[in-house]
């Protein structure tokens, strides 16, 4: 296959992302880490951010060899599937991991310093926060172009020389999005029961029955809540964001591949724009992350603006890039499918500045939860659970209509739902996606800033710098909150546009499946009595066979599955953070009960016991939750065939979507509702309204942190699982 020139500018991008990724980190461990006492707190954290990586990093590489066995049986002994699965399933889940051990480390060394730095001027924290939060950006976006570079050049080597060459490359390269997906559900779901866990423990006896202050040092939860932040919020996010970004790119390639199957020339174009629009958004992205800094006195609209202006640097850029790339590489209609990857890059910003409103103590609805507080935790509850239902809507609406106008767009507003007018319109929606997630690099960094800044904070208190610096880091810590949360809405609209693109490539994988079958022996017969021709077959015709229409009760029965696979995932790990919450609590009252003057700041407290409580609970919780989510798709497909699981990813998709956005919004408005309350306002610190509120923000954490960030990965992991064991469904269903 003659790879075009333009095509090696998606290894230079990486490249690039990972020097810069590496500069800004050599930048960083050159600031001052600060007093001996700051240092000593900031290695007590990375010890044991480590030490869980290690032990979580064992029992996912279990996972990973016996499932890599199963997919090789598969290949080779039963023929259902492309021999360079396991392998492709494999180096997934190794790159996944890599990025977020990446981003992990980088965090760790970041916050002493960044506390540090807060030392001399609020700018000076910020920067020192931001850049490295952009390491775990730039680290996600280098290795994932890395790895699709990779494949793309070693599979077009093996295939090639008809259409169906790069149908087969596309598919094949995305089941190690399975691989992807299945490290990051792992690191979210693990990650989140570690962070949450020790924040509940520390918050409910330290805050709520001893009355000292969060980050206090004589709370022996203290080094665990911050070293969860890490392993959660930095670690399972990097992974998670990962296995989107390549899903995006990945799945988009693919229906490029089926829409000019007819045009070799045209279908190669198509492949690899996505691939080039996602490597022009790696230098866009830096020119964004060279943006960002903020004047002394900000307030926190001052610091949102900052961060603002530089992820919408970055996506205005990227948008009038594409329309160049697209035009350069002559794709078919590339007016309509730049303004469907400009659908994407909106739907972004929409999203994020919904989640900002809804969030933020800047805005009315948080507002009126801190307000909530004076009549007790009850109407906290009830106030956060009302406002994160009402903030569904925006995200919702958002999506359906980023999915209509991409499809259009795409499609040159086609209504005649042929073959190649479908195609169009669902390359389209790929394409949305990646324009969505084509500014990973600095979307990202916003994100990975939170839990650096959320760690400076608590260096701070336990190191006693001083009210100035404290102010300056929970301004950090504040803003942080608040782009969590709007990262969190990103990924869960990414999850979505790119659950769907690969709801598309589900449908092609069954057509390649079913070649495979007739290869083989195997016949299909249509309900007429006809012998089924899939090679002549288009994807209408498959949904055909299949009978995928909402008339057929496989395909509701499917669709109902889905749905309660979202709230059985979200109960199973609520009720594993309670679990280990409730162990971390009695651990924490032993710890002021029979370790003689720990209130009175004499006693020094055991943090090792309550880092080990952690990770044990973690590990334990984490297995069954994430091996459901792979089971689910597989016992679907096996007893309902492909309709069953169509009705499955349609279901998972909407009520996961729906019910993610709603636990990640309920989350963060009560975490900052807590913070306005602890700035001086209805109280201030110790009030009653402040204990108020923190029942909320103990109550929000596993929706913020973990069941609802796990949801997105849920629904991408089903839709990859569904993928990979189509040939198996096709086979024996």
């Amino acid at each position: 296959m003659n790879i075009p020139m333009v095509f090696w500018l998606v290894p230079i991008a990486s490249f690039v992302a990972l020097g810069m990724a590496w500069h800004f980190f050599r930048q960083m461990r050159k600031e001052d880490e600060g007093t001996p006492r700051m240092i000593e707190i900031a290695e007590f954290v990375r010890r044991g951010a480590m030490a869980y990586l290690k032990q979580q990093y064992k029992v996912v590489t279990i996972v990973f060899i016996v499932l890599a066995i199963v997919f090789a049986f598969m290949a080779y002994v039963l023929k259902v599937q492309n021999p360079w699965v396991p392998f492709a399933f494999l180096t997934g889940g190794f790159f996944s991991g890599l990025a977020g051990f990446f981003g992990m480390k980088t965090a760790t060394y970041a916050s002493a310093r960044t506390a540090n730095a807060a030392r001399k001027s609020l700018n000076s924290g910020l920067k020192v926060a931001f850049r490295s939060g952009a390491v775990m950006g730039l680290v996600v976006v280098g290795l994932g172009l890395l790895d699709i570079a990779i494949w793309f050049l070693v599979l077009s080597y093996f295939y090639h020389g008809s259409s169906m060459a790069l149908v087969t490359i596309t598919t094949t390269m995305l089941t190690f999005g399975m691989g992807a997906s299945t490290q990051a559900l792992f690191a979210r779901v693990g990650g989140g029961i570690y962070t949450k866990a020790a924040d509940v423990g520390a918050d409910l006896v330290g805050k709520v029955e001893a009355n000292i202050p969060e980050d206090d040092p004589r709370n022996p939860a203290t080094i665990a809540d911050n070293v969860g932040d890490n392993v959660g919020d930095v670690a399972g996010m990097g992974a998670d964001l990962y296995e989107s970004y390549c899903g995006s790119i990945l799945s988009t390639a693919a229906l490029g591949a089926t829409a000019f199957a007819m045009n070799i020339d045209m279908q190669l174009k198509a492949v690899i724009a996505p691939m080039i629009i996602a490597s022009v958004g790696i230098f866009l992205s830096l020119v964004g992350i060279f943006t960002v800094k903020t004047k002394e006195e900000a307030t926190m609209r001052d610091l949102l603006r900052s961060l603002g202006l530089g992820t919408n640097v970055a996506a205005g850029l990227i948008a009038i890039a594409t329309f160049i790339i697209l035009y350069l590489l002559e794709i078919e209609n590339w007016l309509g499918v730049s303004f469907s990857v400009v659908s994407g890059l909106v739907a972004g910003v929409v999203i994020g500045q919904a989640t900002e409103y809804y969030t933020s103590h800047s805005y009315k609805p948080t507002q009126r939860i801190a307000e909530s507080s004076k009549t007790g935790p009850a109407t906290v509850i009830i106030q956060g659970i009302g406002t994160g239902m009402i903030s569904t809507m925006i995200p919702v609406v958002t999506i359906s209509a980023a999915i209509m106008l991409s499809y259009l767009f795409a499609n040159g507003f086609d209504l005649s739902m042929s073959a190649h007018s479908i195609a169009m319109g669902l390359y389209g929606i790929g394409i949305a996606a990646v324009g969505m997630l084509s500014t990973l690099g600095i979307t990202l960094a916003t994100d990975a800033y939170g839990p650096i800044a959320d760690n400076a904070g608590g260096n701070a208190e336990m190191s006693e710098l001083g009210e100035e610096v404290r102010h300056r880091t929970d301004a950090l810590d504040a803003l942080g909150n608040t782009t969590a949360a709007t990262g969190k809405g990103f990924a869960i609209g990414s999850a979505a546009l790119t659950a769907l693109a690969l709801l598309a490539s589900y449908v092609e994988e069954i057509k390649i499946a079913m070649v495979r079958a007739v290869e083989e022996g195997q016949q299909f017969i249509d309900s007429a009595g006809n012998i089924f021709n899939p090679e002549s077959a288009n994807m209408l015709d498959y949904m055909d066979y299949f009978q995928v229409n909402l008339m057929n009760p496989k395909v509701l029965v499917g669709a109902f599955i889905g749905g309660m696979a979202a709230f059985l995932f979200c109960g199973l790990t609520m009720g594993a953070v309670g679990r280990a919450a409730q162990t971390m609590v009695e651990e924490v009252r032993r710890q002021f009960r029979e370790i003689k003057g720990i209130l009175e700041g004499k006693g020094t407290p055991d943090y090792g016991r309550c880092v080990e409580i952690s990770t044990r609970s973690a590990q334990r919780e984490m297995i069954f939750p994430s091996l459901l989510a792979i089971a689910i798709p597989i016992v679907v497909g096996l007893l309902l065939g492909v309709a069953g699981v169509m009705g499955l990813l349609v279901g998972g998709l909407t009520a996961g979507f729906t019910l993610a956005v709603f636990m990640a919004n309920s989350g963060g408005a009560w975490d900052n509702a807590k913070k306005m309350v602890e700035e001086g306002n209805f109280g201030g610190k110790g009030s009653e309204c402040h204990k108020a509120t923190i029942v909320g923000d103990t109550v929000g954490d596993p929706f913020k942190d973990t069941s609802g960030p796990s949801l997105n990965i849920l629904i991408k992991l089903m839709s990859m699982v569904s993928i990979v064991m189509a040939g198996l469904v096709v086979a024996f269903s």
